[in-house]
């Protein structure tokens, strides 16, 4: 019982407090793993002093796939600097769309993605995050949940 009330105060506290400023512009690799992910591109920019959107252009290898993805997902984020000086979790939705290929078949695809992680901010310009992503294909997809789970690196400016 007290792990519950432990759980449910930390949501309330993580729902109640205000991020800390984020960074305008936010720029690097998100990296992990989920069906031969190589690496992405990614960019972050600041909507308001809570929310942000984040764009990823992703590559995929592996023996006989070769895929490349551009994702956008909105998010939102709380800062955790009460119990964490530096640090910040977010959660967001968003989506992908991207073209796959395998012996010689090609094919575009559409999908549904949410996301949520934990971040931190260092006293230089250098974030690092680490979330997941599940992902539900819609349109020529994986009709199966995956889940990615990934390292970002970012130089925030």
């Amino acid at each position: 019982m007290k792990k519950l009330f432990f759980v449910v105060g930390f949501i309330f506290i993580g729902l109640t407090t205000q991020a800390q400023e984020l960074s305008k512009h936010a720029l690097g690799l998100r990296l992990g793993d989920n069906d031969g992910l190589g690496y992405e591109i990614s960019y972050q920019r600041a909507l308001t002093g809570a929310t942000r959107m984040e764009f990823d252009l992703g590559l995929r290898s592996s023996d006989n796939v070769e895929a490349y993805k551009l994702s956008a997902i909105h998010q939102w984020v709380w800062d955790l600097s009460e119990l964490a000086p530096g640090f910040n979790w977010f959660a967001g939705a968003g989506g992908g769309l991207g073209t796959w290929e395998v012996a010689g078949e090609s094919e575009t695809f559409v999908n549904a993605a949410g996301n949520v992680g934990i971040e931190y901010h260092f006293n230089i310009p250098l974030q690092l995050s680490l979330d997941t992503r599940p992902e539900i294909g819609i349109i020529n997809g994986d009709s199966d949940l995956s889940l990615e789970i990934a390292l970002g690196i970012r130089y925030k400016f």
